[in-house]
């Protein structure tokens, strides 16, 4: 979408909704941090919880191979042993992270998420995400539409399904994540898991996306492209995925954040190459990499 029809998208469907928030009527804000287990590879869970809090984070989500180990790790140590080691540590349980299951083979997982105390499932689009203009926001749509049985589990059992902005997936453009915002305006359960480092990095257009897709907002990765994550590279040039590395201003982003309230999970995220390695060499140096960018933003004036 051209940048002048997007600016007018935005501005017809819902800039006009929005409150102005000015800071003298605003309430103290802050992100709410998450930490995703694959940023530690395929280490342990008795490795990483006590690493959580360290991160400013006060949950985790699981991520299972080939980003982490960790959602299978549950299942083998048991639902109730995790339970008692997040309570040890004094943690919260965000949720898992389920591309392996799809949109529509969830059913078990929000039983078991509902059990730990969870409130978060992230998946991809189901589609023909190789159609534009109207006839993808028609497969969008038909998306929507599969998705009201799933959704509607989820939103019974307390759980929102975070569809995330993805490269060759249905919900992957600027256009696709305002129809999906769009659609799903009205219908619990399902929500968006916005990733900026798969979109264009203008701070401008991430910025609009952001109040566009307001209240369905249900997590946020704090994660820019960088140098991207597709191939291996030097560590300092990999590193760039994260807040403070890269070249992107983060203030108009948390500024959007801010505007509509978010108090939803946010993670500070990266891919390393392979996957399923922890982002730096050592459990220390990767904590100490997410403290660094969690830092980084948390002095941001917004």
């Amino acid at each position: 979408m051209k940048r002048r029809r997007f600016l007018q998208h935005i501005a017809a469907s819902s800039a006009a909704a929005l409150p102005h928030v000015t800071s003298a009527a605003a309430p103290a804000w802050r992100l709410n941090y998450m930490l995703a287990s694959s940023m530690y590879g395929g280490l342990k869970l008795a490795d990483i919880l006590p690493e959580v809090k360290k991160t400013g984070a006060t949950s985790i989500e699981l991520w299972p191979k080939k980003w982490g180990t960790q959602r299978e790790e549950l299942d083998e140590i048991g639902h109730d042993r995790f339970a008692s080691m997040l309570k040890e540590h004094g943690l919260g349980f965000g949720g898992t992270t389920r591309y392996d299951l799809g949109p529509f083979g969830l059913t078990d997982e929000i039983t078991i998420i509902k059990k730990l105390g969870g409130s978060i499932i992230v998946t991809g689009g189901a589609g023909n995400y190789k159609l534009e203009g109207d006839a993808l926001k028609a497969e969008v749509k038909g998306f929507v539409e599969k998705m009201k049985p799933h959704a509607a589990l989820a939103a019974e059992n307390g759980i929102t399904i975070g569809i995330e902005n993805h490269i060759n997936n249905i919900i992957d453009t600027p256009n696709s994540l305002l129809w999906l915002a769009d659609f799903t305006r009205d219908m619990p359960g399902i929500g968006i898991a916005l990733a900026p480092y798969h979109l264009p990095q203008d701070t401008k257009w991430l910025a609009d996306i952001i109040t566009h897709c307001d209240k369905k907002l249900t997590l946020f990765y704090a994660w820019e492209h960088g140098m991207g994550c597709m191939k291996p590279m030097p560590k300092d040039e990999e590193v760039q995925q994260l807040p403070g590395r890269g070249k992107l201003d983060w203030k108009p982003l948390l500024s959007a954040l801010r505007q509509i309230n978010f108090t939803g999970p946010t993670e500070i995220f990266m891919h390393p190459t392979p996957r399923g390695i922890p982002i730096m060499p050592t459990l220390a140096e990767s904590t100490a990499e997410i403290v660094r960018a969690r830092e980084f933003l948390d002095k941001i004036t917004v």
